[in-house]
């Protein structure tokens, strides 16, 4: 019998050969014709084997690419906002809103000492994980509600087109994990 995790990797492979010889890729962008380092080819590049490298990447260097997109999306934010200097402002405190909290990600437990703890033990520490997630959130939120509110009417209709998909996909980029009105669908049965 097939497991369903070899018909999700079959069907992908099937679904990107149909992609690829339909012609639907046309509009990527070519490949750029200079020799680039190694690394510089694997981190352009799009599919599984280039989110394999990513996992297997450094944290500290995952954090910093991570940090160097941020800063390009906030950039070409603020630029199609056009912001006046009274504006500017509001922006700092948007955008330093914006950023992950100062020192990296809170290392998470390890498994085998996440085992050891009880029930109540775990669920306090998920809990505890959960309120400081909730109040980066609200600090977040209101800084953006204050920031849209000092835009005009046309700016505000830039930052809704620009940032629509920043809420429906999370920080994190969790892509696919839902059908089309963000619900989960049951897997196929056998």
């Amino acid at each position: 019998m097939i497991s369903l995790r070899q018909r999700i990797v079959w069907a992908s492979l099937l679904g990107s050969a149909a992609l690829a010889s339909s012609g639907a890729f046309a509009q990527a962008p070519a490949a750029p014709t200079t020799s680039a380092a190694p690394s510089a080819a694997v981190v352009q590049a799009d599919g599984p084997a280039s989110k394999a490298q990513h996992k297997r990447m450094d944290p500290a260097q995952r954090m910093e690419r991570m940090q160097e997109h941020r800063a390009k999306r906030l950039a070409a934010l603020k630029e199609k906002l056009k912001l006046t200097a009274a504006q500017e402002s509001a922006w700092t405190t948007f955008a330093s809103a914006s950023q992950p909290p100062a020192g990296a990600r809170p290392q998470r437990m390890d498994r085998a000492e996440f085992a050891k703890l009880t029930t109540p033990e775990r669920l306090e520490r998920m809990q505890a994980r959960q309120a400081e997630r909730s109040a980066r959130f609200a600090k977040r939120a209101e800084a953006t509600k204050t920031f849209y509110g000092a835009l005009t009417p046309e700016q505000q209709k830039t930052f809704d087109a620009e940032t629509v998909h920043a809420g429906m996909h999370g920080h994190r980029g969790h892509h696919g994990h839902g059908g089309a009105d963000g619900q989960h669908s049951a897997p196929a049965k056998s």
